[in-house]
Parts: C-alpha cells; structure tokens; sequence
C-alpha cells in the first residue's frame, strides 16, 4: 500500500519550456516554494539551451538539485545570491523531460494543476494538438482532461494567426492563456519587479497566496505614494 505521506502530496507541476524567460520560471519556483507548495519540476530540452543562454547554468538531471539552487537564488538580473532559496529542504521533485512514465503523464497522479512557464509557441501547439512529444506536453495535457488547472504563460512577440488560434484552442479547452506581459503601475524600479509580476500573475491564476507585487487599490500615483 502507498505510503500516507504519498496519497496526502498534491503538488503544482511546472513545466518550463524552450522560450526565452527562465527568470519568470524562477520566480514561479521561488513564489510556490515559499507558499510551502510541493512542485514537481519538468525543465524541457529546449529550455536547458535557453537557461545556460540567459544564466550560464547547465541543468543537468544527474546533478538538478545543485543547478536548480544555482538557478533560483539568482536575480533577473543574473546576479549569484540575491535570493535565500532552500532547494534541498523543499519538497519537489525532478522529472525527465523524455520520460513518459513519470508520475504527471498519467491522471491517476494527484496533481493540483501545472504551470508551463515560460511556454514557447512550440510548446503551445504540441499542447493545444495534444501531441505529448515530451513529458511536458503530455502532463499538460493530462491536466486538461483531468479538469485541473492549466496556467501557459505564453512568452513570444509578435504572434502569428496559427499560434493565435492554438491559444484560442487551449482557452476553449479549459486552460488559463497568460502572455509574459508586465505592467509598471505597481511601481517597478527594477527588473526583477516586472519579471515578479508576470510570476505574481500565474501564481493568481492558479490560486496560489504571495507577495510577489504591489495590488492595485484603485489609487491613480498610489504606487509612487508607497
């Protein structure tokens, strides 16, 4: 019989796709960690071009504890240490892209839902065909016809009529559609403070508590007040 700590872990599963965007998919990690969320982490071939592009870090499956440590306590920044991260303390967990018989590709696992941050237009219609190329794709499909919450925070400019129509596909299908867009009235004065409230954003999506950025209160200047 399955252990009762296994039947009670529920975890949000984030899937982070070849687009350029790593720091959102850090923040993502940090906010549901510091929420006390469980993760199960799917970093895609792609995306591991794009993260040693953006950070010089090599995600490495047989060393994945160490390089996401690396990763996450990293600033938008790219500045080494900006934030105290406690990955081995964490309750996540790594799954290889190519494995298909990890726990997210089926729907007996009790996932809460999955955020694929950030989502390539690749990523977007390998989901939205219900491809499952990877493990990626498939968990995210999972999530959809299991009725979970699906959050794809698509990251690419501009956008072409198919990958608008892939978007179309994936809201009809129950999935929350949230393009990498910041906004500047919560008062950013730093990059890291746009990419927080692309993050922030997905975490309302899915329903997770943080303190990622500043509300808006229905003050015009009120973050210049602050």
């Amino acid at each position: 019989m399955e252990p009762v700590e296994e039947q009670r872990r529920r975890p949000w599963v984030v899937g982070v796709s070849g687009a350029s965007g790593t720091p959102y998919a850090a923040a993502v990690l940090r906010g549901l960690l510091a929420a006390g969320e469980s993760v199960d982490l799917v970093v895609s071939r792609a995306s591991r071009l794009t993260l040693l592009d953006e950070t010089g870090i090599s995600f490495r499956d047989a060393h994945w504890r160490e390089d996401l440590q690396e990763w996450l306590s990293r600033g938008a920044d790219g500045v080494p240490g900006t934030f105290d991260v406690d990955v081995a303390g964490a309750d996540i967990r790594h799954w290889a892209a190519g494995d298909l018989a990890a726990g997210p590709s089926s729907g007996s696992y009790p996932a809460k839902g999955m955020l694929v941050v950030p989502a390539s237009t690749a990523c977007v219609a390998g989901v939205a065909l219900g491809l499952s190329k990877d493990l990626l794709q498939r968990a995210a499909s999972v999530v959809l016809k299991e009725r979970r919450p699906l959050v794809v925070a698509v990251r690419e400019t501009p956008l072409n009529g198919q990958t608008l129509r892939h978007l179309v596909a994936l809201d009809e299908a129950g999935a929350v559609v949230l393009p990498a867009s910041p906004a500047f009235y919560a008062g950013a004065t730093h990059i890291q403070d746009l990419v927080d409230f692309v993050a922030g954003r997905a975490l309302d999506a899915a329903g997770v508590p943080h303190r990622l950025y500043r509300r808006w209160k229905g003050e015009l200047g009120g973050s210049r007040k602050d």
